[in-house]
């Protein structure tokens, strides 16, 4: 193990394989092996009701076959798929986000009942809502961010939308030293969950196009701050964030 110079190594396998890693740890501690304390067992819950149209024995090509085939379906009535130049490919990032999501809004441990539908709703807490509004943030800054992305006065975001905003942004680094301490990223999928909310609350209320230039370039930066602590936090669950969708 000296070859690797690990700080923790984490081994992430369902709950029936607990009592397996805590036998493991203490023995290698009783050979004396001192890395041994810095071993540690994730346990994850097991997944109910994941059915792929195959059958009921799942296997991941399955699940992600499945995944690309039902988020094409579900992008098939929105005029802005025609718009996208892979649109298999958007699907399926799309589709993972929503899977990602709804394995790590609970606790790692718990069961859970599976739901294709309740995966792929476009609204509420779920990974198409994330990559929806970080498209749209990104649409946004595409639209507007020649004109306003340049200097810009904090003092001009003083509505209580902006407010909410700004102090959740502040909580980001709380919530990643939160979820490095407990092992559990649903702290980061509560938090880019709420983000989302509030971006999208914020997007009806605070125009840029009719805005005087100080106050729109003050927003616009506002909502590109949103847009990239969305995708960074994103990235740290193994999602890709889209651009378009």
């Amino acid at each position: 193990m000296d070859k690797y110079n690990f700080d923790t190594m984490i081994y992430v396998t369902d709950k029936g394989q607990k009592r397996h890693f805590q036998q493991v740890f203490q023995l290698l501690q009783i050979m004396g092996y001192d890395w041994a304390k810095r071993c540690q067992h994730v346990p994850f819950g097991v997944v109910q009701g994941m059915k792929t149209r195959r059958g009921d024995v799942t296997f991941l090509e399955d699940v992600l076959n499945e995944i690309q085939l039902r988020m094409l379906q579900n992008m098939a009535s929105v005029k802005t798929t025609k718009e996208l130049e892979n649109p298999q490919e958007t699907a399926e990032k799309v589709g993972l986000a929503a899977l990602i999501i709804q394995d790590f809004r609970g606790l790692l441990l718990s069961d859970y009942q599976f739901s294709w539908d309740r995966v792929f709703q476009s609204r509420g807490d779920t990974g198409v809502f994330l990559q929806y509004t970080h498209a749209r943030l990104h649409s946004l800054e595409e639209t507007f961010g020649c004109g306003y992305l340049d200097d810009f006065n904090t003092a001009y975001l003083q509505e209580p939308q902006s407010v909410s905003i700004l102090q959740h942004l502040l909580r980001f680094d709380e919530v990643l030293y939160r979820s490095s301490q407990d092992l559990q990223p649903r702290h980061i999928v509560s938090y880019l969950l709420t983000l989302s909310h509030l971006a999208a609350a914020a997007h009806k209320t605070l125009h840029i196009k009719s805005s005087p230039p100080e106050v729109a370039g003050a927003r616009l930066h506002l909502f590109r701050a949103v847009r990239s602590v969305l995708a960074n936090g994103m990235k740290l669950l193994g999602i890709t964030p889209v651009c378009r969708m």
